[in-house]
Order: C-alpha cells, then structure tokens, then sequence
C-alpha cells in the first residue's frame, strides 16, 4: 500500500500555497508529505520542517516547489543529486534561470507550468486556434491580469503563457508591449499587449481579448481559490513519480 502513496518534500511550506496543499494532501490517501521547507517554521505541521532543502532526511518521491527563484539552485541540485523529480510551480524566473532548469531536466524529470489549474491549460489551447484565425482576420491581442497585492512579479507567469501560446501559433510574429506611457503613437498590428493588475485578495484573473472591427471576443478564466492551483500540483506529484529524466507539462499530466 506504501508504494501507491506519493511522498511528497513540500518547499515553501509555510507560505499560503505551502499551507493549502498540506490541506489537500492532508485529505488524500494517495499522497503524503514527508517533509517541508521553509525558512519561516511557524505553522504547526504534522511533517518536520527544514530551513533548506539540504537538511531533508526523508525519502520522496516528488519535490513540490512553491517557494521563490531564490531557492531554484538549492532545490534542483538536492533534486539532481538525490534523483527525486520536481514539481516546479514558482514563477518570476530570470532566462537564466529557465536554461538552468532545463538542463536539470537531462538528469531529473521536472513538470514546469506557469498555471497549474486545469481550466488555465485547457484555455492555453483554445486559444491557439482563436487566434490564427481572428489574427488572420486582423484582429488586435490584448491580455489582461488580475492578481492581489502580494504578487511580486508582473506579468504573471500565466499571462506570458498565454501570450507564448497564441504567438506560437502565429509563427511568433508579435512583439509583446507591456508599457504604452512612454510612447505616443497608434498601436501597431504586431504589438500584442499584456497588462497587470494589483488589487486586494485576487486571486487571479486572465483576460484575453480580440478586438475587431465592430466586434470584440474574450476568453476569462478566474480563480476563486489557490486550491485550484494546490490540487494540480499534487496531481502533478503523483505524475512524475518514478518517471525519466525530461521537461514535462501540466497539458502532459492531464492528459
């Protein structure tokens, strides 16, 4: 029965999405944390809890990290070294720092997502086919994000996601504009603009927008909850289990 339980090293445990998975695991029989990371160790856990992930003892399964970029060369090498794959949730990453986790994924299996809602994934393909046809049509791209006033980066990483998404699609040929202030001109059809919101307790909000002649079509997904977020890491966890070295996607997992 042990072998069907996924041991989880939670890093970030203390922090809101730490605490809301140690819920959601709390409730599953098909998972467990063994250990948390955390340099603040004041919530009453019911796993000990390390101030680095080099002092975990615990054999895992799955690492989960939803810490901060600071903590991405700790963990990816206790990872590496200890052979135990990574769910990695954290955003803000330098591209430095995206090389290097894709260099750890030739040595140790890794799911990377900047959303791990299973609403946001689908909507990441719904719209590549939206915007072939509308970008064809000549249609303007915005993307508008919500987030509360505790987030430190901006865009989300949802948001350029999103914007990778649709840019793919269109053979890449849209050149993101975060800050229209500086410049007074009309918009250029190449731009497609990406805007962020900082407000209150929101949890998070995606708005995608094509603005036509006479005509406007939006794609939304809101979050209510961080749970959404919380319950696709876990799935995440059980995924990568025992798999081989390599840089997987929550459109992999879900499927």
């Amino acid at each position: 029965m042990s072998d069907q339980i996924t041991k989880i090293i939670m890093v970030g445990c203390n922090g809101h999405m730490g605490q809301t998975i140690s819920n959601i695991v709390e409730q599953d029989s098909g998972a467990k944390i063994v250990a948390g990371v955390d340099l603040y160790n004041e919530q009453k856990n019911d796993y000990p809890v390390y101030k680095s992930i080099s002092e975990v003892k615990e054999e895992a399964d799955a690492i989960i990290d939803f810490s901060a970029p600071a903590t991405l060369d700790s963990v990816l090498s206790f990872a590496i070294e200890n052979s135990v794959p990574v769910v990695e949730c954290s955003t803000g990453f330098s591209p430095e720092q995206l090389k290097q986790i894709d260099d750890a994924s030739e040595k140790v299996a890794i799911v990377k997502s900047a959303n791990m809602s299973v609403g946001i994934n689908l909507l990441l393909n719904l719209i590549k086919d939206a915007a072939v046809k509308l970008s064809e049509e000549g249609f303007d791209i915005e993307i508008v994000e919500k987030h509360h006033n505790l987030k430190k980066d901006a865009p989300s990483g949802t948001a350029l996601a999103l914007a990778d998404s649709i840019n793919e699609a269109c053979d890449n040929k849209y050149e993101y504009v975060y800050d229209r202030s500086q410049v007074s001109k009309a918009r250029d059809k190449k731009e497609l603009g990406i805007s962020a919101v900082r407000g209150g307790s929101i949890v998070g909000e995606h708005e995608i927008i094509f603005a036509g002649v006479d005509e406007v079509i939006t794609f939304k997904h809101t979050a209510y909850s961080k749970a959404i977020f919380g319950k696709g890491a876990v799935v995440a966890a059980k995924f990568i289990k025992g798999k081989n070295p390599g840089k997987y996607d929550m459109r992999e997992v879900l499927n």
